[in-house]
């Protein structure tokens, strides 16, 4: 399926589930008829579909003498302005045994106290002050509003409704994955489960999927879901379901609905035709398993659904992240087991020196987050997937991965490190983390869905920047996290910490600036070099002149390390923030508009990015387009490191060459080097802050670069796709130089 496809049809979800009669007559309210109008019908309903404005219009609801079997209203009742009345009317539409399905967003949701924007109001928690601050005048310009789970609760009482079954909706209507009655509570892991996505991503400063679990403990899991989905029945009749997982994001052979009934049964079903041999496979896969002597839930093939029983007992993440804390020596143990039983899960192939044992088919779930702990025995379900001739390394890198997930105090207890040098995978840290998030990459189509994913997933650099400006002033903010290069003439930079983000500021800022040595509090680390940078420990900061240096620290938890220096009395230090631009600082001061009008360009600085290799009249096309409409053009050159990497070649003209060459083109006015792992669109903003980046026409359909364009106009710049040279490229003068060579 297309990005676009999956995206129609991930809202259905939030219906799909649902158990609905056949031939039933069913009034859908909306403006359009979307996928969840096409869903009724593909379930067999006799749907008739009015807009919003028609459904609340009086004279319809009188004139209307059809009895319905389902009335559906999404987001509905936020738009009038008298909801008692408009759901009294609905009552009267339908038959004696008739239902109506009302979907509405909670104005105190969770995704709103961790700063999401009201849908209405466009700001962040006019809602949960129940849209207090809005003036009369406010007031009428908005199209809606939204109400709490008690609100609506109310409403339907006064309109006489008084048989009502609500679901909690994860993460919202438009997106739903997890459906919960409000007769359960979730017993799962929420922080790996949910993907939560916003009405504006930029602006959330919390984490919100790490804050169900202590909600759940509270029992407000229910009052601050962020959307509801009610089920109002006129004879008191409602759906089985207490508990549906959804995944439409996986396309139509792997989409499946997970249910759990009141009867706690379990029932698997696929969401499309195509899905029921995913049914049979996961069968397959238990009993391969089962007969390797993997302890399994034993589940059946019934119709167009896989049935197995509830199993009424705590999940194996559960129980090892408990025992960490209370018996380290038999956490070790267990781990050491489940080990064990990833060994055991499948006949061994070959030992591979780098990857280690190799397996004649991985079962990529066999994680403790798909596994119950049973009377000391690890018990497994929904093995959907394997592939053939996998390392059990990879499975068992993530299944650890995934136990310290969520809970960065396990980390201080027992490093992760400790279980890569316990079964030798200290090496192979960074392949194994490819390998165990590959498949479900592209399972789930990130890939093609990055666009999308852009407009409503907060990235967690943001939301720790946007946390960062709440904690302190705007002139201490500014002063520690966004001044870190002013007035630094003549001061060399010591870096605090030795990890990624270290790495990221030295990859973009190291050739600007001139660095004295980095500082880790990791005894491991010391004597090392960093990028060519010698680490030492913190006493080495007592030893010299801090008039001469600048203390920049960059690690993302920095607020133990800001005590540390204060306890060695080093009281001036900033902060580097990645998520802040700092590109002002590196480009020379005369770059501003030319005073004559006549000779301004639509942007100041343009960036473009490119390996120039064999230059040719096609790279010099591109660089005179992007001059015409820049005053100042960046040029980055890829290394040849990195064209090994990215393109799978070796370069034939080495780089030292082709940035020489770039730089002595008259239409560049800087050539740079592109870092090897930081090089993209982000990574070249946050350091040139420039108003435009070009690029060839080639990649005007890449999600990767659509996602690069929406990510650059939040910030104000813009991605523009300059036309390619069909006739002319590297690849094909690579071509004819080969087939030359050839010959000969």
């Amino acid at each position: 399926m297309k990005a676009q496809e999956i995206m129609n049809e991930i809202p259905k979800g939030l219906l799909a589930w649902y158990t609905f009669k056949k031939q039933a007559k069913a009034l859908y309210i909306s403006n359009e008829k979307d996928g969840r109008y096409n869903l009724l019908n593909e379930k067999g309903l006799l749907v008739e579909q009015v807009s919003s404005n028609h459904s609340n219009n009086k004279l319809f609801i009188e004139k209307s003498k059809k009895k319905y079997d389902y009335i559906v209203a999404i987001q509905q009742i936020e738009k009038t302005l008298n909801p008692i009345e408009l759901l009294y009317s609905w009552k009267k539409m339908l038959r004696k045994d008739g239902k109506l399905l009302l979907a509405v967003d909670n104005r105190l949701g969770l995704r709103y106290f961790c700063g999401d924007r009201d849908p209405f109001t466009g700001r962040s928690f006019d809602g949960i002050e129940n849209y207090r601050q809005l003036t009369n005048i406010g007031q009428r310009y908005i199209k809606g509003r939204n109400y709490s789970k008690f609100e609506v609760a109310y409403f339907l009482k006064q309109a006489g409704w008084t048989y009502c079954k609500a679901y909690s909706v994860l993460p919202n209507l438009e997106l739903p994955q997890l459906v919960y009655s409000e007769n359960i509570l979730p017993n799962e892991e929420l922080g790996i489960r949910l993907f939560p996505k916003y009405n504006h991503p930029d602006s959330v400063f919390l984490e919100e999927k790490y804050i169900y679990t202590d909600l759940i403990n509270n029992e407000m899991f229910h009052q601050m879901a962020n959307s509801y989905l009610i089920e109002c029945s006129i004879n008191g009749e409602f759906d089985s379901a207490d508990h549906v997982t959804i995944s439409m994001d996986r396309g139509q052979e792997n989409a499946l609905m997970t249910i759990i009934r009141e009867s706690k049964v379990v029932e698997k079903i696929p969401l499309y035709s195509e899905g029921y041999n995913k049914l049979i496979q996961m069968k397959t896969n238990a009993d391969m398993l089962k007969n390797n002597g993997i302890k399994m839930v034993e589940g059946k093939l019934r119709n167009d659904s896989y049935i197995m029983p509830y199993i009424n007992e705590p999940l194996a993440i559960t129980y090892l992240r408990e025992l960490v804390y209370m018996d380290l020596e038999k956490f070790i143990e267990e781990i050491d087991k489940y080990r064990d039983v990833v060994l055991q899960s499948s006949d061994h192939i070959d030992n591979n020196k780098e990857l280690g044992i190799i397996l004649k088919k991985g079962f990529l779930d066999l994680v403790p987050l798909n596994c119950f702990y049973i009377k000391g025995e690890y018990v497994f379900y929904d093995q959907e997937f394997f592939l053939d001739s996998y390392p059990a390394n990879a499975i068992i890198f993530r299944g650890i991965e995934i136990i310290y997930m969520q809970d960065a105090k396990i980390e201080s207890i027992i490093p992760k490190d400790f279980f890569w040098l316990r079964y030798g995978m200290d090496k192979q840290v960074e392949s194994l983390q490819r390998m165990s998030g590959e498949f479900t990459y592209k399972l789930r189509h990130l890939e093609e869905l990055k666009p999308y994913m852009e407009k409503c997933e907060a990235d967690t650099q943001t939301i720790h920047t946007n946390r960062q400006r709440i904690n302190y002033s705007k002139e201490e903010y500014q002063k520690i996290f966004g001044d870190i290069f002013k007035n630094i003439q003549n001061k060399k930079i010591i870096l605090f910490g030795a990890g990624n983000f270290s790495k990221r500021f030295l990859s973009l800022y190291g050739k600007e600036y001139e660095i004295g040595f980095v500082v880790d509090n990791n005894p491991n680390q010391w004597g090392k070099q960093l990028e060519g940078h010698e680490i030492f420990g913190p006493e080495k900061l007592q030893k010299i002149d801090l008039d001469k240096y600048r203390i920049i620290i960059c690690v993302k938890a920095f607020l133990p390390i800001v005590h540390q220096l204060k306890s060695l009395g080093i009281e001036s230090y900033y902060v580097y923030d990645r998520n802040i631009e700092y590109g002002q600082n590196i480009l020379p001061t005369q770059v501003v508009q030319p005073v004559d009008e006549k000779k301004q360009k639509k942007y100041n600085i343009g960036y473009i990015a490119g390996v120039f290799d064999l230059f040719h009249i096609g790279h010099l096309n591109l660089l005179k387009r992007a001059k015409e409409q820049c005053n100042y053009l960046i040029v980055g050159v890829v290394s040849d490191e990195g064209v090994k990497r990215n393109k799978k070649v070796e370069p034939y003209i080495p780089f030292e060459e082709r940035i020489e060459i770039v730089d002595a083109c008259s239409y560049v006015d800087k050539a740079v080097e592109i870092p090897l792992n930081f090089a993209g669109s982000r990574e070249a903003y946050e350091k040139y802050k420039f108003d435009c980046q070009f690029s060839g026409s080639d990649y005007q359909d890449d999600p990767d670069w659509e996602a690069n364009k929406m990510f650059l106009e939040k910030k104000g710049a813009d991605l523009v796709f300059l036309s390619y040279t069909q006739q002319t490229s590297s690849t094909k003068i690579k071509k004819v130089i080969q087939q030359s060579l050839n010959k000969e």
